[in-house]
């Protein structure tokens, strides 16, 4: 029974491991620009993270100090955490699946359109409420300023392969005309497109084009890249749990037969 309790308590030493990638996940997306202005996924991910760390942690307690009701308790806990996770792997597939980057002539960076990604995506960013908190947030950062210190010719600016949101966000839609400048400053078309983008430019440093729904997709863009890179690491780590809990879980089926055996032979004898 001890080495038994050994096994499963090594077992659950592992799935206490396996929590610190979904902890670095979450970690990761609130250092990410857009997961930081806009905050929806990392907290679930980080809560979540924790949870298999104490539960995964109270397992553990309970093999080596052989305590059944927290190996009971680990073992309904973690069943309800991997399911959770395993929604949440889904979840975030099905609300990244649409989206992509548009091409536009003579350019080497795409553009995008908030229409091209899914209904829940768009929602985040609907809201003027919540969009005059985002654009805020990303006028704050340094995003767009750093494209007039690394292209001062048009041709290098046309040819550089911009992030989503520099490209949505920091100069006017190329249906538009304008005239390049820098990189933030661009000259007015003599007949202006119908587009509303085109007229939501602005070459007032504060503004530029956050209000534009190119800046939304851009937006958008890039959290379904992000969210993306943060499911793989979720979906391993889900891949990796579920083939612990299934190990231990036996593992502490045999022990209780062990023990039960034990008894047995002891009230035999």
């Amino acid at each position: 029974m001890a080495l038994s309790n050994n096994v499963i308590g090594a077992i659950n030493f592992v799935a206490v491991l396996l929590s610190i990638p979904i902890l670095g996940a979450g970690i990761w997306l609130t250092t990410e620009p857009a997961d930081s202005c806009v905050q929806t996924l990392q907290w679930p991910v980080f809560v979540l993270g924790v949870l298999i760390f104490v539960v995964a942690l109270a397992g553990f307690i309970g093999a080596f100090w052989r305590i059944p009701r927290l190996l009971i308790f680990y073992l309904i806990a973690m069943l309800v955490l991997i399911v959770l996770l395993a929604c949440l792997v889904v979840f975030i597939y099905i609300v990244t699946a649409r989206g992509h980057g548009n091409i536009e002539p003579n350019r080497s960076y795409l553009e995008y359109h908030e229409d091209d990604f899914s209904g829940w995506l768009q929602r985040r960013v609907r809201s003027s409420y919540k969009w005059d908190k985002i654009r805020s947030c990303l006028s704050s950062s340094s995003i767009c300023a750093e494209l007039n210190q690394s292209y001062r010719i048009a041709q290098d600016f046309f040819n550089a392969h911009l992030t989503p949101m520099q490209s949505g966000c920091c100069k006017p839609p190329t249906k538009c005309g304008y005239t390049f400048v820098n990189p933030t400053y661009w000259i007015s078309p003599i007949n202006m497109a119908t587009d509303i983008d085109c007229l939501h430019w602005s070459n007032d440093q504060t503004q530029l084009c956050y209000n534009c729904d190119s800046c939304k997709a851009g937006l958008l863009a890039t959290l379904r890249i992000e969210w993306r890179r943060a499911n793989i690491i979720l979906l391993i780590t889900l891949v990796a749990l579920i083939a612990v809990y299934i190990i231990g879980w036996f593992a502490f089926r045999n022990a209780k037969t062990e023990e039960l055996f034990s008894k047995y032979k002891q009230g035999y004898t």
